[in-house]
């Protein structure tokens, strides 16, 4: 087959999206398809294929819903013209699906949608966008959804959406399973006794960070660390201003006791080996649609403890792995935790061993059988395969 993905940005960007649309696109060419991503420009890609990917990028910025730029029109004509099997848009919302969405009836190929959540469907702003969704959405030849329970799927039921399946999210085999030669607690000079707890994600204020910080300072945890990996770490600067008494505990803490943060962004097989030597995984994020992250933990044989955010309790429930914090919804769909729950949580789960090595060992089985990405490409596959019959 002759399969076209359209995403916002790609590698070498990160984020959730760009690594979902990294592994299935490069399975799929494993598995002898033919695979083009058209992505936003990066400044860091010296390259047009990656692992047999061919790679068309624009030069588009921000997300208008109209093209007037030259980029925004070439991409608007490369969609018109293109000859492929199916093309599938990640994640609406953004430029790569919404300047497609007048165009869905012309296009020739088979079109599928993965919307990954409609983090505006609360939001004023977008009232007008989803009133047209509702109209646009059925011009799709299949949608795709993470969960069996979240706003984007309800959305589809509400609108009687008709072609749509389940397929969750994972993480890589090829990545998780082969031995780490890093050894992180010697790399960040962590005491071989510290309990060791990992938080995965970008520090843009909705992952969680502030909630997780108030939740170790307040443990029973006497010796350890809280390791925060994640792009744009200014975020705790501003953290000091917004909030005064966040920045003095930080600092009483970093200097005054035996409970320390370390926070940056590391390389990727970095991140890896921090999933397999953690002894807790702590996620309290206010917006997610399907965390990858949760998935890696499974695959790291690392349980968790999470935000009720996006669809965390179904992958708690499908991996056996995790737990979910009471979280309270705001009228744009945010949670946050309750921070006095989500402690006694974190005792919890400190204070009893046994427990996290159950849930570790749950967790690692059902990732092998269900919720690797060579599964899940292998899903998209049979999926693609059904539409061109």
């Amino acid at each position: 087959m002759k399969i076209v993905h359209c995403v916002e940005s790609y590698f070498p960007a990160v984020g959730g999206m760009q690594e979902v649309v990294k592994q299935l696109s490069e399975r799929l060419v494993g598995l002898g398809h033919e695979l083009i991503v058209l992505t936003r420009f990066h400044e860091n890609r010296d390259f047009k294929s990656l692992k047999g990917v061919h790679i068309e990028q624009f030069d588009i910025e921000n997300n208008p819903k109209v093209a007037s730029t030259e980029e925004e029109k070439r991409y608007v004509a490369y969609l018109l013209n293109l000859e492929t099997d199916v093309i599938t848009f990640f994640a609406a919302q953004q430029w790569a699906t919404d300047l497609a969405l007048p165009l869905l009836p012309k296009i020739k190929a088979k079109k599928v949608s993965v919307p990954t959540g409609y983090s505006g469907l609360y939001k004023a702003e977008f009232k007008q966008y989803f009133e047209d969704m509702r109209k646009h959405i059925l011009h799709y030849d299949m949608n795709v959804y993470l969960s069996n329970d979240y706003r984007d799927v309800n959305f589809a039921r509400k609108n009687g959406v008709t072609k749509m399946t389940i397929i969750p999210n994972g993480a890589a085999a090829d990545e998780f399973l082969p031995a780490s030669e890093l050894d992180v607690r010697t790399e960040l000079q962590i005491p071989k006794n510290d309990f060791l707890i990992l938080h995965v994600g970008s520090y843009t204020g909705d992952k969680g960070h502030r909630e997780a910080v108030q939740m170790f300072y307040r443990s029973d945890i006497k010796r350890g660390t809280l390791l925060m990996i994640g792009n744009k770490y200014e975020y705790f600067k501003r953290q000091y201003i917004k909030h005064p008494m966040f920045g003095l505990t930080w600092f009483f803490h970093q200097f005054f006791s035996r409970k320390k943060i370390i926070f940056g962004f590391y390389s990727r097989p970095f991140t890896v080996a921090a999933y397999k030597q953690a002894d807790l995984f702590l996620f309290p994020s206010n917006i997610e649609c399907s965390p990858i992250v949760l998935f890696e933990c499974a695959a790291a044989a690392l349980p968790f403890l999470s935000s009720d955010a996006g669809n965390s309790k179904e992958i708690s429930e499908w991996t056996g792995g995790g737990e979910v914090i009471e979280s309270e919804k705001n009228k744009d769909g945010y949670s946050h935790v309750n921070i006095k729950e989500g402690t006694k949580m974190l005792n919890v789960l400190y204070h009893n061993a046994d427990k996290r090595k159950t849930m570790a060992q749950n967790a690692f089985k059902n990732w092998q059988e269900k919720f690797s990405w060579e599964v899940i490409a292998k899903s998209y596959e049979k999926l693609y395969q059904s539409l061109l019959k």
